[in-house]
């Protein structure tokens, strides 16, 4: 197949055979893309459809997203997980606002120079919300260009994302640039997916060379596999007298960066000092079962306990980075799915109790 022949074909395909009704494929519009965009880095697109909507209701704007109180932000973006967008999307809308009137840069260069928009990501927006031609190579796309070009290293790679970079470039075409750039998408995601490639229904087959050579099954090369190290943290769930919870912001940067959680303990015993520190007196303690939560680069394992304590009705938290999280009556928060998900168990242990 000549590079000239791909495009065509592939739209094509996408004419009969592509997704058109997505949330972010109504009313489009470069907020909507870039939302969606973002959302889908490291997300499944079934996940990210009903957040993506929630999102759209709360903040139909790139206004709208800049005038938001980070806090409802993360609120929103409470289990899609990798928080950093969320902040990244919050300053991006900001300086849209302030530094572009509120409109988005319209080429692909300048979008890829704001937070958390990198070269695909601006493509994306770029053809799919403007139709400037301009290649793209997210994770589908480089599953269907590694095994076009059989490229035999890890796609991740230094090199070999720089050979599929050059072949993404050369094989988007001049027309119809928002059609191909969804249906390299959906040939992703429908076609040419991890394990079991319909290739035979693959509209650019001829072409294929891992398709030609039969190596569809073991391309593109895996990523090289490491062992994970292994994090142990105490975390106490602090439930006064009143229903409500102690929580702890974490700082902006690093680990669940803005995101309120639950105070980190080395071992049991130092918990007197943090109980000390805020004039809480005990009443009972127990522990529950543990939580392993997988990061990329290590695994962290949750050992939390139920504590049950007592305090003045009086008692104000001194640090702006603590609050009393109400059981009954949560406010919007941002929270990491662990910690909400440990939250849920200790709201059904206290209605079982009452």
């Amino acid at each position: 197949m000549k590079p000239e022949a791909f495009g065509p074909a592939v739209v094509a395909w996408y004419e009969q055979h592509g997704r058109k009704d997505l949330p972010w494929q109504q009313d489009v519009s470069p907020y909507r893309v870039w939302v969606s965009e973002i959302m889908l880095q490291q997300t499944q697109v079934t996940t990210v459809m009903d957040y993506f909507t929630r999102f759209m209701h709360a903040m139909p704007s790139v206004h709208d997203l800049a005038a938001a109180p980070l806090d409802e932000v993360l609120h929103l973006w409470t289990g899609l997980g990798y928080y950093t967008r969320a902040r990244n999307l919050h300053k991006t809308a900001q300086l849209i606002c302030t530094e572009y009137g509120g409109e988005f840069p319209r080429n692909a260069e300048a979008l890829a120079t704001l937070p958390g928009i990198g070269p695909s990501t601006a493509g994306a927006i770029a053809s799919l919300s403007m139709g400037i031609r301009a290649p793209i190579l997210d994770g589908n796309v480089k599953r269907v260009l590694a095994r076009y070009s059989a490229e035999a290293q890890y796609p991740g790679a230094s090199l070999a994302t720089k050979r599929l970079w050059a072949l993404a470039e050369q094989l988007t075409p001049q027309q119809d640039v928002a059609k191909y750039t969804q249906a390299m998408m959906d040939l992703g995601a429908t076609l040419c997916t991890r394990k079991q490639p319909e290739c035979e229904r693959c509209p650019v087959n001829s072409g294929c060379l891992a398709y030609a050579t039969e190596q569809q099954n073991v391309l593109p090369a895996p990523r090289p596999r490491k062992t994970l190290p292994v994090r142990q943290v105490i975390m106490p769930l602090l439930i006064n007298q009143d229903h409500t919870l102690l929580l702890q912001q974490r700082p902006t940067e690093g680990i669940w960066g803005g995101l309120w959680s639950l105070p980190e303990l080395d071992n049991i015993q130092a918990l007197q000092p943090l109980l000390n520190q805020y004039q809480l007196l005990e009443q009972r303690q127990q522990p529950l079962t543990p939580v392993r939560h997988t990061f990329s680069h290590f695994h962290l394992d949750i050992e939390p306990w139920l504590i049950n304590v007592h305090s003045s009705p009086s008692l104000a938290v001194a640090e702006n980075n603590w609050l009393w999280y109400n059981l009954f009556n949560p406010p919007r928060l941002g929270l990491a799915a662990p910690i909400k998900g440990l939250i849920e168990r200790a709201l059904i242990q206290l209605q079982q109790e009452n």
